[in-house]
């Protein structure tokens, strides 16, 4: 096999996150040593955004479990408004804290503490896009996918991104609420679902 000059240098080194695309495509950003952070790989990444990329533009966007950041910093680089960081742990809140100063992210605002109570005091309405992505351990995706519905946090029009562990059940969803995509990758799969009115 053959391998091209420079292909080597293509995959971040571990302890590091590429940006796929947009203002700051390939930038790398630090990631926290923080016991099973794993940042959304590249390749659900490039899905996950081409789904959202009628909605992106000027969005405001929520990064519950944010952990690496990816996401969000993804948003912000495709043209997002805005994204909060929610992060519970303050080591990897730090890191992404450190990573929007780096790269200059005016949008970017960092939260650190438990997302179920950030959903409780949000404002009805103030986010277009939520990402949820909690660690594969935690079993909280339908109880959070309840109180943002309850709770009315997204805009009207607005999407909610989901990855969970694929060996696990579908956490079980708000009665309104339809799934637009579903897909799979390795152990991870992941959705985009609309909220009903």
């Amino acid at each position: 096999m053959t391998i091209k000059p420079g292909a080597a240098n293509k995959k971040p080194r571990p302890g590091r996150l590429r940006i796929v695309a947009g203002k700051w495509r390939s930038r790398l950003l630090e990631i926290a040593d923080e016991p099973g952070l794993r940042p959304t790989s590249e390749r659900v990444r490039e899905t996950v955004f081409n789904w959202l990329a009628p909605l992106i533009q000027g969005s405001r966007c929520l990064d519950l479990f944010a952990g690496t950041g990816a996401l969000g910093f993804e948003a912000l680089s495709r043209g997002a408004a805005s994204a909060v960081f929610v992060e519970n742990s303050r080591r990897a809140a730090k890191v992404i804290e450190t990573s929007a100063q780096i790269l200059d992210a005016s949008g970017a605002v960092i939260h650190c503490g438990d997302a179920a109570e950030y959903v409780r005091n949000a404002q009805p309405a103030s986010f277009d896009i939520v990402f949820l992505d909690p660690p594969f351990a935690d079993d909280r995706l339908g109880d959070l996918c309840r109180l943002i519905d309850e709770h009315g946090i997204l805009a009207p029009g607005g999407r909610i991104y989901l990855e969970q562990d694929r060996a696990k059940p579908g956490a079980p969803l708000p009665d309104r609420w339809r799934v637009l995509k579903d897909k799979t990758a390795g152990n991870v799969r992941y959705m985009l679902v609309e909220p009903g009115s």
